[in-house]
């Protein structure tokens, strides 16, 4: 996209796959309407369109609406969240009570816009100072010439922050970075480094209450939890060429009406709860199962449109094959 300078309005000039699926659907509308006739006859060729329509339509709403995230376990570990492989939260945990953590997280559309974040959980209010998507760190002795932190607690008054440009690139990862002061009622406690790159949370006291603030990847929390009972890593004798590998879980529902085992491993997926669990790779010598989960709600709409074009073709050769016959047949 392109903006017009001094407006805010945005031109595409480079058309990417919205712009391009966009225009071929409405072609295909507009194109179908004009020469839609109610017709016996052209009941294949209108049923095979519509079958095409249907199938753009299910690919538009996949892009939009599917949610990609993975699901990291240790062997005997179990889990009710997924994470994304892009996107970040920053989240404030409450530690004081030792049987479990009060957490509070605030997506990074939010933390992109440098506001100030107050929640009725919180005893105190949160200002992001500054905010990059992209950015490498390194220690301050290291990097003589950078500028100087804003940070003044924690690990962030050692590191220096070196603003990159955003990437695209399907095997390359943004870091973000942000800058975030924590405000109580008799002023500023300090202000924080936070990245995922740093390899480890902030933490302080207020109030005799323990927090830890942390930028993690953004979870996505479900009804029910998945434990890795066993995961097993067969390799070809004599080569270290992996010829299988497979993950056995329990899956648990909340509502306790569920509890069963399921071995997901290559072209076995797990389906339940509108995801799928699909193995996807290991870590840490074989003791680490990565599973990839997705959800699409529009799963079944390229198995509907496929049959309708199926059908249509079908009803469109035969009354073509039945004509031919009967040419025939009076020959």
């Amino acid at each position: 996209m392109w903006t017009v300078p001094g407006t805010g309005v945005a031109l595409p000039i480079f058309p990417g796959g919205y712009l391009i699926g966009g225009l071929l659907l409405l072609n295909l509308v507009f194109a179908h309407l004009y020469r839609f006739q109610l017709t016996w006859r052209k009941l294949g060729i209108q049923l095979a369109h519509a079958g095409i329509i249907l199938l753009l339509v299910g690919e538009l709403l996949t892009g939009l609406l599917q949610q990609d995230s993975y699901l990291r376990l240790d062997n005997g570990e179990t889990k009710s969240y997924s994470e994304s492989q892009r996107g970040m939260e920053l989240a404030i945990l409450d530690q004081t009570n030792p049987a479990y953590d009060e957490v509070v997280a605030v997506p990074e559309s939010v933390l992109a816009e440098k506001g100030l974040i107050q929640h009725p959980k919180l005893p105190f209010k949160i200002l992001i100072q500054g905010y990059y998507p992209n950015a490498s760190m390194q220690r301050r002795e290291q990097a003589p010439g950078a500028a100087p932190s804003i940070a003044t607690a924690g690990i962030g008054t050692q590191v220096a922050v070196m603003p990159l440009p955003i990437t695209y690139k399907t095997d390359e990862r943004n870091l973000p970075a942000v800058y975030a002061e924590v405000l109580g009622t008799e002023g500023s406690l300090g202000i924080w480094l936070l990245s995922p790159a740093l390899g480890m949370p902030q933490t302080f006291s207020y109030q005799n209450r323990n927090f830890q603030l942390t930028l993690r990847p953004t979870r996505y929390y479900k009804p029910f939890t998945v434990q890795l009972l066993k995961f097993t890593h067969d390799k070809y004798p004599g080569t270290e060429i992996p010829k299988n590998f497979a993950s056995r879980v329990r899956v648990k529902s909340d509502d306790r009406q569920t509890d069963r085992e399921v071995l997901i491993f290559m072209n076995n997926p797990l389906r339940y709860g509108g995801y799928t669990f699909y193995q996807a790779g290991f870590d840490n010598n074989d003791q680490t199962s990565i599973l990839q989960v997705v959800r699409n709600p529009g799963w079944l709409i390229p198995y509907v449109s496929c049959i309708m074009m199926g059908l249509g073709l079908c009803i469109q050769f035969g009354f073509h094959l039945t004509g031919f016959i009967r040419k025939r047949s009076a020959a």
